[in-house]
């Protein structure tokens, strides 16, 4: 009986995000009680995998960029800006205050010739796609995750995938940003245009970006393909997939020896799709073989290929910015590096090894992605095409050592990590990495020389 076309596809997409609620941590709770005994305390802030937590004295959200000019200028202390709460670095944590600007959303403005459009930062991806395909336009390239805003997604050198397509930093042509003393400035690449080198990829150090000025292209479809092959026929193909496909990635599942595939390419096709079912319970079958049958890895891998090997081709063909979003609702830790494209499939192939060599505690699939090269001065693909590998733990369990084992081998490779995900690295480590890195520092100095916008991990970092 052939299974499912869904039942491990989406498991392998659901490995890379995720967005589900979970039950509070004791530390929480501990914030909790504190906010009860202080009036002048508000609630707990915390990200979506439960590792970043804090209690700021105010959690703001202006109405518009009048009031938050406002509020920045008032402020004392540490300012954050905080999106959709998807990093997994120590960004947003602050004891003072943190302002989220989902209420400054929507498009300002588009210009129909240029397929240009002005977007306000605080604008989630996935109430981006319908209002720009009602103006004939679309995102060049997204990720997976839509629930982030335009703000956060540029803070962090956000990605999709595709050989040819740069991070979603790359195609910013113009951004207004609210600074320590609460003026606004505009920036590209005629106007303050250091300050544009610096603000595309900036960690939100420099202040708040409200304005995007974003290049994008007409509205268009896309016919997505995915399937499941041995690894090693995957690795063999990838190149050639990158190469001929507009976006390709591929996702391994531990101990399977099975890969799915998944790619992307323009089509005039109308919208169509074959059975899909859910990512969620997908995800969870594959922590389920896992607490059965971690204990012997040939049993294991003897499973998941039985279950495997039959699996259907999906193929879907939608709108770009449906056809790029996938639902998470499993959540957990991730480490992801962006190395040269060179050494990128090497990388891979040891990293499989020492997973299945030591029998490492993971079940989400490994990610495998190609990103362009660009020339933003933070953006970890800058002067590099890349191909970026990110490895998952899920949110319950303790990720640390499955990444104290696996980030020596990005390193050795040349590797950059994502802003938004762990990593151990120092001051130090990106000043080798980056060559503008000092070039950043004088921006950001000359933007907020009493760091209004650094907390203690960036003061680490570019204070």
């Amino acid at each position: 009986m052939v299974h499912s076309r869904r039942r491990f596809i989406t498991t392998v997409a659901a490995g890379s995000a995720a967005l589900a609620a979970a039950p509070i941590s004791t530390i929480a709770r501990t914030m909790m009680q504190a906010a009860g005994q202080n009036k002048h305390r508000v609630v707990p802030w915390r990200n979506w995998s439960g590792s970043q937590q804090c209690l700021p004295s105010k959690r703001l959200a202006p109405k518009d960029v009048t009031e938050l000019q406002q509020v920045v200028a008032e402020a004392t202390g540490t300012v954050r800006a905080v999106g959709a709460a998807h990093s997994f670095t120590a960004l947003v944590p602050t004891d003072d205050t943190i302002i989220s600007l989902g209420r400054i959303n929507g498009i300002a403005d588009h210009d129909a010739n240029s397929h240009q459009a002005t977007v306000f930062a605080g604008t989630r991806i996935a109430d981006l796609g319908q209002p720009l395909e009602e103006v004939g336009q679309a995102l060049i390239n997204q990720p997976d995750i839509d629930e982030q805003t335009l703000g956060g997604c540029l803070a962090t050198a956000t990605h999709g995938t595709g050989a040819g397509l740069g991070c979603m930093s790359s195609n910013v042509t113009g951004l207004e940003l609210v600074t320590a003393k609460g003026d606004t400035i505009w920036c590209d690449a005629q106007q303050n245009t250091a300050v544009f080198s610096a603000a595309k990829v900036s960690l939100g150090s420099l202040g708040l970006i409200t304005k995007v000025r974003m290049q994008n292209q007409p509205s268009y479809r896309l016919r997505r393909e995915s399937w499941v092959a041995p690894v090693e026929e995957i690795q063999e193909q990838a190149e050639a997939l990158a190469n001929t496909n507009r976006n390709f990635e591929f996702y391994y599942i531990p101990f399977s020896g099975m890969c799915m595939a998944d790619t992307h390419q323009l089509t005039d096709e109308e919208i169509f799709s074959t059975e899909r079912e859910d990512t969620n319970e997908a995800v969870m079958t594959l922590k389920r073989v896992k607490d059965w049958l971690g204990w012997s890895p040939k049993l294991r891998e003897f499973a998941l290929q039985s279950a495997m090997k039959d699996i259907e081709k999906e193929v879907v063909v939608e709108s770009s910015w449906r056809n790029y979003a996938s639902e998470r609702n499993v959540r957990f830790n991730e480490m992801e590096y962006h190395l040269p494209r060179e050494a990128g499939l090497a990388a891979f192939a040891e990293i499989r090894h020492t997973i299945e060599e030591n029998n490492l505690d993971v079940f989400f699939p490994i990610e495998v992605r190609f990103v362009k090269g660009d020339d933003i001065w933070l953006s970890p693909f800058f002067k590099q095409d890349s191909v970026s590998i990110a490895v998952h733990r899920y949110f319950e369990e303790d990720h640390e050592p499955l990444f104290r084992a696996l980030e020596p081998i990005m390193r050795k490779y040349g590797g950059r990590p994502h802003w938004g995900k762990l990593n151990t690295l120092g001051r130090e480590d990106f000043v080798s990495l980056y060559p503008h890195w000092q070039d950043f520092i004088e921006v950001r100095r000359d933007l907020d020389p009493k760091g209004k916008f650094l907390n203690s991990y960036l003061k680490r970092l570019v204070g």
